[in-house]
């Protein structure tokens, strides 16, 4: 195991760095991200994109929650078509579409805000184009991975390696679909980091550490 590069009650740094992190599921990148986001004294961004995403599109939030579980329930899409129509008479693109749209807009108005750590959401694709962006893959092997599902989010250990695989693939898909890139491909990112290997803490320290190395 690695140890800490930085001690306890670092000062918060100056950064200009906008920092996305894509995770697999259980691999505690949600964990990271906050504790890096509270590390360098910047504002961290998850499921408050989600309700940021809905208040400003006008859809209904249900559409934003797990949008990948969701691309093929066609009783959500009824839905999404009747508001649609209420609103426009017609309705162009698709609910996927409109979703990452919508939250693809709430990331780069954040982004645009100031420095800050953004989960998910193809944050860094959407961002691609931005000079001071810091993309960060986290990723474990399948044990640690379903021992998080089972121990922080209840998942039922018989069940547990089919609730990762499942989650990594709607993830994949999601992203692949969406950018024009591979998810989870090292060359795609800045830094990918094995949580498994290191720990949670560690991987925040390396993340920090790289930020402060490549700060000009």
């Amino acid at each position: 195991m690695c140890c800490a590069l930085f001690g306890k009650g670092v000062i918060a740094m100056d950064t200009k760095k906008i920092i996305t992190i894509s995770r697999q599921y259980g691999s505690g990148g949600r964990e990271i991200g906050q504790k890096l986001a509270d590390k360098l004294g910047i504002p961290f961004y998850d499921n408050a994109l989600i309700e940021k995403a809905a208040q400003e599109s006008g859809l209904i939030p249900a559409f934003f929650e797990d949008t990948e579980r969701h691309a093929g329930n066609s009783l959500l899409y009824a839905l999404y078509r009747g508001a649609q129509a209420d609103r426009f008479g017609t309705s162009v693109l698709s609910m996927e579409d409109n979703i990452y749209l919508a939250q693809s807009n709430v990331i780069r108005k954040v982004a645009n805000e100031g420095p800050c750590v953004i989960i998910g959401r193809c944050s860094d694709y959407v961002l691609s184009d931005m000079l001071d962006l810091v993309k960060i893959f986290i990723h474990a092997d399948l044990d640690f991975r379903k021992e998080r599902a089972v121990r922080i989010d209840g998942v039922d250990p018989a069940k547990a390696e089919s609730v990762v695989l499942t989650k990594d693939k709607r993830r994949q898909n999601y992203y692949n679909f969406h950018a024009d890139r591979k998810w989870g491909i090292a060359k795609n990112y800045n830094l990918c980091i094995d949580s498994g290997y290191c720990g949670i803490d560690c991987a925040v320290d390396i993340i920090y550490g790289y930020i402060v190395k490549n700060q000009g």
